[in-house]
């Protein structure tokens, strides 16, 4: 049968097919919301008072869902994760990072900081995808660059200090709102909106240490030029009066209010969490139990727990699989296209009902059960 011709029956499909690494699922409730405020909120100016009260919304709300020290602040700024990557090389490293590189998104993390010129060259600290690095410290680095999930392998690595000496950093794109982390263990935790928190792109956020306050403004003193857009300083200034320093999108920042403040409502980030837990050790057991399939990452404990990378054997033709999915309204289950694996990635965010996940397995048999 040809993966085209498969119809799945309605009573084995989830109620919500998607399943996206970034965009990812929305929920139907935050865009009802959003549908609420289209005279009141949606095309007025950011600077005003309806604008900057969500924002503040948002930036109380990432406080309370990561349990942030009082003299911690939430910093935001337009461009999504790419820019915060240049940023960090003009505003946050004084000489040298250290990177822990296994997987496309880290690795260009490292390329943006090994390319700046007004800093040494970035110490890169690697291993093969599926795996992740074990932290070393550095005698040179004043800024170790971690990344909590690399949503391009499924690959998850713990939030840990590496040394007491020098900043860290970490990319929690497609980890912030799904893994659970310790804010001290960091000082610098950014992400962008589009993923955990069930929200749009082209907005980057961060959570902030005094530690991490007090070298943005120490680099901002100096000569060192730094353009506004990627301005550290000028993303902290106004984020103190809760604005971005140019326009945001709107409903991007309105999304994410929703998003954070439904899963505090709902007991925050051990609930979010705890859901995410239970909507990726269904997908790993099916991997297990199926003859055709297996977890990607082989080390339990390095298995994300909100992006999960599933192999096939060489019988199965991956994409078959996932066009056959598609077809039937399961959407964004293919591998990430660098990886050039035989897989599907699945995506399991806050938003994603764990029901879904698992009827999603049931999908998978059906499909599989009926390709040549």
């Amino acid at each position: 049968m040809s993966p085209h011709d498969i119809r799945i029956p309605d009573d084995l499909k989830p109620s919500d097919g998607r399943f996206g690494a970034g965009p990812s699922k929305v929920r139907p409730e935050a865009m009802e919301a959003l549908a609420e405020r289209a005279t009141d909120y949606m095309g007025t100016s950011h600077r005003q008072t309806p604008v900057r009260a969500m924002v503040a919304r948002l930036q109380e709300g990432l406080t309370q869902l990561f349990s942030l020290p009082e003299d911690y602040e939430v910093l935001l700024g337009n461009g999504g994760t790419t820019l915060v990557w240049d940023a960090m090389a003009f505003g946050l490293v004084n000489r040298k990072s250290q990177h822990y590189v296994f997987g496309e998104f880290s690795a260009k993390c490292a390329r943006a900081m090994s390319r700046a010129p007004h800093i040494s060259e970035a110490e890169i600290i690697s291993s093969e995808p599926g795996t992740h690095p074990t932290p070393v410290v550095s005698e040179g680095a004043d800024l170790y660059a971690l990344i909590h999930n690399e949503t391009s392998t499924g690959v998850m690595m713990p939030v840990q200090r590496v040394s007491p000496r020098g900043l860290v950093a970490v990319d929690a794109t497609s980890a912030a709102a799904g893994l659970r982390v310790d804010p001290r263990e960091f000082d610098f935790y950014y992400f962008a909106p589009q993923k955990g928190l069930a929200s749009e792109g082209g907005l980057w956020l961060s959570l902030a240490s005094p530690a991490a306050i007090e070298r943005i403004e120490t680099i901002a003193a100096t000569e060192r030029y730094i353009p506004a857009s990627l301005d550290l300083k000028i993303a902290l200034d106004n984020s103190r009066k809760n604005q971005s320093y140019n326009t945001p999108g709107l409903a991007t920042v309105f999304l994410a209010v929703q998003q954070v403040e439904w899963i505090n409502d709902n007991g925050g980030l051990e609930w979010a969490a705890s859901r995410c837990d239970k909507s990726s050790e269904a997908l790993y057991a099916w991997a297990e139990a199926c003859p055709v399939a297996r977890p990607f990452v082989e080390r339990v404990e390095q298995r994300s727990r909100v992006v999960a990378t599933i192999d096939f054997d060489d019988s199965i033709d991956a994409n078959a699989v996932t066009s056959a999915l598609r077809d039937n309204g399961i959407v964004d289950t293919e591998p990430y296209r660098k990886l050039g694996r035989n897989q599907m990635r699945v995506a399991v965010y806050p938003a994603v009902d764990p029901d879904d996940a698992l009827a999603l397995t049931a999908c998978l048999d059906y499909v599989l059960e009926r390709l040549p």
